[in-house]
This record gives C-alpha cells, structure tokens and sequence, in this order.
C-alpha cells in the first residue's frame, strides 16, 4: 500500500507540475493547475472527515444489531448452516467461529445493494479475523480472501444503480439485473482463484515484539470477557463444533440460490423493506434468544464511534491521493492513451472513465455514470448507458474498502489483498463489456 500510494501522489504531482510549467496565465483559464491541485487536495481531505462522520450514524446503528445477533448466536447459527461452503474458502477459520457469519452477512448486504449499511458487517468480520491473526498488522489469508470476495461480490439488487437509471427516463431501469449479476458471478470466481493462486508469493511471515504488543481492543476486551462472563449462547455453540445435518445446510444454500431468480423478478418491490426488516429480525431475534436486546444494542452502538475515529487517517491518506490524480488531469491523460486501445474491443472511450474511476471513487464514479446517461446523445438505454450502469452495479471502490476494513483493525501490510481485488475490479469491466455487448450492442 505505500508503493501505491506514493505512486499515485507522485504521478498525481508530475501531471500538475508538467501543466503548470507550460501554464500561460489568462482570464479565460482561471486557476493554475497547482492551484487546482491543491484545492483539490483541501477539498479530498474535508471531504474524508465527511465522509467518515456520516459513517458514524450508519456503523452505530449496524453495529448495535451485529451485538444483539452476536449474543444471540445468530452468528454462528449462520456459520453453520453455510458450513460446506465457508470452510472451503476460508479453511484457516473454525467452522463454527462468529467471523463466518459476519463474513456472511456482510456479503449479503452488497449482494441486496445496502451500501454502507454492509460496512459495520465487513468491519465485524475483519475484527473476528484479527482474533485469529497470528501477526498483528499483516493481513491473513482469510483477510485477503473476504475483502477480494468484497470487492466482486455477487450483486443480486443494484438497487441506487437502478434508481439512477429510472431517474434518467430509462424505459427499463432494471434492464441491469441480469447484466450485473454475470459480471459479479464472473468476478467473484476470478477473486477467488487470484486470491488461492497468489496467497503462496506473499508469506506473513514471523510477528515482531512490537507488532505482538499491538494495542487491539477488539481482541484484548474478548480476552478479558471469557474468563469472567458468563458462557452465553455464542460461546455454547463455538465449543460444540457438531455441523448441522448435510441435508440442512444444502437446504439454505438452495435459499441462497433461489434467491437469486426471486430478486430478479420482485427486486423492486422487496428493496424498501430490506432495511426495516433487518432491524426487526435481528432483534426479535435476539428477544427471543433471551438477550436484553437494548442493553447490547446500545453496547455494540459505542463500537461505531470508536470505529470511525480510527478510519478516518487511512480515509484521508487514500482520498487526498485519489482527489490528487483527479484535479491534475492525469486520469484524463490516462483515459485519452487508452481509449485507443479498448474502444475496438467494446470499451468506448465515454465509458472508459468510469471503469478507470470506479476502483478509486465511488461518489466520482457515481458522478460520472449520471452524467453519461443524462446526456441525451447517449442516454440510460443505449449500449454505453447498459455498460457504465453494470460497471457502476459490478464492481467496488476497491481502495476505500481497503482503507476502511483494514484500518478498522490496523492492518498496514496488505500482503496479496490489492492484487486480488483489482483482479477481479478487471474481471468485471471484461465480464461486463461480454455481456453487454452480447445483449444490447
């Protein structure tokens, strides 16, 4: 992540730098393009706090339910009923541990298109890992492996991309569905061979003394409670390691399966209710588990404050370097070198920005989608308004994930994470390029 970071800084400041040494002052050009650098620069950093503030609300509220699901066992129920799956793609993790079903949940969060709402999920999830890290600071398979998946997630409801679409007088806005979720199975599978395949060229090699001494209060509070708490529902479950019967557990991934067709047919009618229905599931589930649902609501609340203040310099760091490539016109420069390339095979030059933006900017790229299909030489139903609306739908802001789950607990060696993730963000643009081109070209 350093490398990467300097690199974008430093093409970011080479750009500006090179433009501003053949800059002829005029009325008509306004700002220098240092200028512009450096108010972006202002405008990326304010726009990070903001950004994590607004998070605050969000992770309070998912947090609080993730406690109440946590006591209840919910958790774990989950692990177990998707047990044949998980334990294959996460073998380092138990069957059985909490980190299974946060891992669950928050891919059913990005599947059904809730947005932030799957961020206290993911950052659950990260935290459960932590527990299991031998090296404090190093990213663990099971890490990488969850945030690839993250990044190319299976997308059942695009449901803000849809609501985009309708907004611009498209005819079919949920024309996207079947577009978006080819993309997303197609990347999805492409995450998880980049991550299985390149895991062996990036060993976590020994933890030093210092990275053992660590301050990780996610994992030290657990440590402190076990010895002095009463045995809950949670831990009753993890200490029986028994799978539920083989027929259950096909059975639920036979829901998750059926699911897909459901959401394709009544996806717009089931997305108002996504949100709501969560809360009151989570929580008549926890009442009836006999946790005192408010208490542990309000406890796992406390976690969404705590969990932004410690965000907040890795959104800064990656934001100001993305705003910095931005307003220097170095991703213009980019676009233009490459369009001549990728337009033959599918990817227009108008669309190019936007499968170029989408990794680096999800506000950008949501930007730059709106205005394409807006624009009324192109519109939401033409190929170009298919193709950006299933890139916006398919793929993740992959550097703000990164910044967000792994700076929740502290990870600053990355190890094959970044490689895996822009894998499958590549994956998708190409799956989504197929498709389009098959359907409406």
């Amino acid at each position: 992540m350093n490398i990467i970071f300097l690199a974008i800084v430093l093409i970011a400041f080479a750009t500006a730098a090179w433009k501003q040494w053949h800059f002829v002052p005029s009325e008509a050009q306004g700002s220098g393009p240092m200028e512009l650098l450096s108010s972006g620069m202002v405008a990326s950093a304010t726009g990070a706090i903001e950004l994590a503030i607004g998070l605050v609300g969000v992770l309070a509220l998912f947090l609080g339910l993730m406690k109440v699901a946590e006591e209840g066992g919910m958790l774990v129920i989950i692990a177990r009923l998707i047990r044949p799956l998980m334990v294959r793609l996460f073998p380092q993790v138990p069957a059985n541990h909490p980190a299974m079903g946060a891992m669950i949940l928050n891919m059913s969060a990005n599947g059904l298109g809730l947005g932030n709402a799957a961020t206290p999920f993911g950052i659950r999830a990260m935290q459960e890992l932590d527990k299991l890290n031998p090296r404090p600071g190093t990213a663990t398979n099971a890490m990488a492996m969850f945030l690839a998946i993250n990044t190319s997630g299976v997308t059942l409801l695009p449901a803000k991309v849809i609501a985009i679409r309708a907004a611009a007088g498209s005819a079919d806005p949920a024309g996207i569905l079947p577009t978006t979720l080819f993309a997303t199975v197609v990347s999805t599978l492409a995450a998880i061979a980049a991550a299985w395949w390149v895991q062996r060229y990036f060993p976590v090699g020994q933890a030093t003394a210092h990275e053992l001494a660590m301050a990780r209060p996610w994992v030290s509070d657990t440590a402190a409670g076990t010895a002095t708490d009463d045995a809950g529902p949670t831990a009753a479950l993890l200490e029986d390691d028994r799978a539920y019967p083989a027929w259950v557990c096909w059975l639920a991934m036979l829901g998750l399966l059926l699911a897909i067709p459901a959401t394709i047919v009544w996806g717009r009618a089931i997305a108002p209710w996504i949100v709501p229905g969560l809360m009151v599931s989570f929580l008549l589930f926890g009442w009836a588990r006999g946790v005192r649902v408010y208490e542990a609501f309000v406890e796992g609340a406390k976690d969404g404050f705590q969990v932004a203040l410690r965000i907040m310099p890795y959104l800064v760091a990656i934001l100001v370097a993305v705003g910095m490539l931005r307003a220097s016109g170095a991703l213009d420069v980019i676009v233009q070198a490459l369009a001549v390339f990728t337009a033959p095979l599918g990817l227009p030059a108008e669309a190019l920005p936007m499968a170029l933006l989408r990794p680096l900017s999800g506000s950008g790229a949501y930007g730059v989608m709106s205005a394409i299909i807006h624009d009324p030489t192109i519109g939401p139903d033409s190929y170009v308004g298919y193709l950006v609306s299933t890139i916006q739908g398919s793929t993740e802001t992959t550097f703000y994930v990164l910044a967000v789950y792994f700076g929740a607990v502290q990870i600053r060696r990355i190890r094959h994470t970044l490689l895996a993730a822009l894998t499958a963000d590549v994956v998708a643009v190409v799956a989504a390029v197929a498709i389009c081109s098959y359907l409406f070209a």
